[in-house]
């Protein structure tokens, strides 16, 4: 009999798997790697075994992720597919209400607590988000960001397996959330082991849905996709922890990453 942390183990690694796929690799693998001041430049210390990484990925993507993505927006109707995303995000409030208050966000935190109220109770356990409409919008916060807001760097570039594009500092924060997420140590405690890991590959299919638009133009367009998705992640990352506000100076980090949509259109 499988013991409950051999379970617990497996539910919370399943429920994060594919979360980090709103920016997936993509691309030819046999790209031609950089020179060593370009890849220092891009915080890419590790490139060889991250475009090794990669390269499973992709085959992850192009077998088996990308054409479960595909069955799932084919399956669900639109407004369904916006009412599973609003249900889960509904779900995250806890984590996102959490990292608020461990960044001194007090505004933040209100939002995730009043949305996560207003959501469960007026949109049928967070189907619908009405909270957006009366003034407080989903504003996505995880540990990583966290560990961002207190000043730690974020470490080299890492590509994960079949979690993609990451880094040291949020490497950590993904496995800090792998033991601290409520509502999957709730579920498992009580013997739904499989809400977990029904819950973190709907995520994933969501996320890869709604980010297609990307990762298509990247595929499509970029001589080194490997090198364009790692700069759009560092973008995004760099963006997030200063919740949209512009760097030091009035500019991004990154200046392209304003050209680049949060959310692409599906």
């Amino acid at each position: 009999m499988t013991s409950l942390r051999t379970r617990t183990s497996f539910g919370r690694v399943a429920a994060l798997v594919l979360t980090l796929l709103a920016m997936p690799l993509a691309g030819c693998a046999t790209a031609g790697r950089e020179t060593t001041a370009a890849a220092d430049d891009a915080n890419d210390p590790l490139e060889g075994l991250n475009r090794t990484v990669y390269g499973f990925n992709q085959i992850a993507d192009f077998l088996i992720i990308n054409p479960a993505a595909e069955i799932y927006r084919t399956v669900l109707p639109d407004p369904v597919e916006r009412s599973v995303r609003n249900f889960l995000r509904n779900l995250s409030s806890p984590l996102v209400l959490a990292n608020q208050l461990l960044q001194g966000d007090w505004e933040g935190a209100k939002n995730a607590g009043s949305r996560f109220v207003i959501n469960t109770v007026g949109g049928v356990g967070g189907l619908f988000d009405v909270a957006d409409g009366m003034g407080y919008p989903y504003q996505h916060e995880d540990f990583g960001q966290t560990l961002g807001v207190w000043g730690l760097p974020e470490g080299a570039y890492l590509v994960l397996p079949i979690l993609g594009p990451s880094s040291l500092r949020d490497a950590t924060g993904i496995g800090v959330e792998w033991f601290s997420d409520p509502v999957n140590i709730l579920a498992e405690n009580n013997g739904y082991g499989w809400v977990p890991i029904t819950r973190g590959a709907t995520t994933g299919l969501d996320a890869r849905n709604e980010y297609r638009g990307v990762i298509d133009d990247v595929r499509r367009n970029s001589i080194d996709p490997y090198a364009q998705f790692r700069s759009l992640y560092r973008q995004r990352r760099a963006s997030e922890i200063r919740d949209g506000r512009s760097a030091p100076g009035g500019t991004t980090e990154f200046p392209e990453f304003e050209d680049t949509p949060a959310t692409p259109a599906r």
